[in-house]
């Protein structure tokens, strides 16, 4: 995708985020390669996630259906059955999983970006069988709560950088 200067995005289901980092530097790589204007490539990082008013609320709503949907999906693919202590282990700083409180979200997805330095960021709520009002209140979260904080540090550190070159 990169050599044809296409859009690319990431799935990061489980393991640890940061090992999937080198993917978007290859991609750019076969960009710049290529002759691709770097300026209009697009990366996106797609993750599993659920916001919530606490963190508490967060996992304890979001465990059962998506330990559910990663336990078929490990039978059909050869992974061992998930666990509560995987799950929230998962959720920690250097995990897969973005699950939380609105503040706790957007520090990781903050922390992910300065990583990838992604265009997107999809966060996949509806996992497995959630109940109707809570995958609405998770979105709502994301849009009132979430996405606010998100711009207002990446617009700050993007200002910052162009004020130090």
């Amino acid at each position: 995708p990169g050599a044809l200067g296409l859009p690319v995005a990431l799935a990061i289901i489980g393991g640890e985020p940061r090992r999937f980092a080198p993917l978007f530097d290859l991609y750019r790589e076969a960009a710049r390669r290529a002759g691709q204007d770097q300026a209009k490539l697009k990366t996106s990082i797609n993750v599993h996630g659920f916001i919530a008013d606490t963190t508490e609320a967060a996992a304890n709503q979001f465990y059962g259906p998506q330990a559910e949907v990663m336990n078929r999906i490990g039978r059909e693919r050869g992974w061992g059955p998930t666990n509560r202590a995987h799950f929230d282990m998962s959720r920690g700083p250097n995990g897969a999983l973005f699950v939380g409180n609105p503040e706790a979200v957007a520090e990781k997805i903050i922390a992910h970006h300065a990583l990838f330095k992604n265009d997107r960021f999809l966060l996949q709520m509806a996992i497995g069988l959630m109940p109707h009002a809570e995958i609405m209140r998770g979105i709502e979260l994301y849009g009132t709560k979430v996405a606010p904080i998100v711009r207002k540090a990446l617009t700050d550190s993007s200002e910052e950088a162009k004020a130090t070159a």
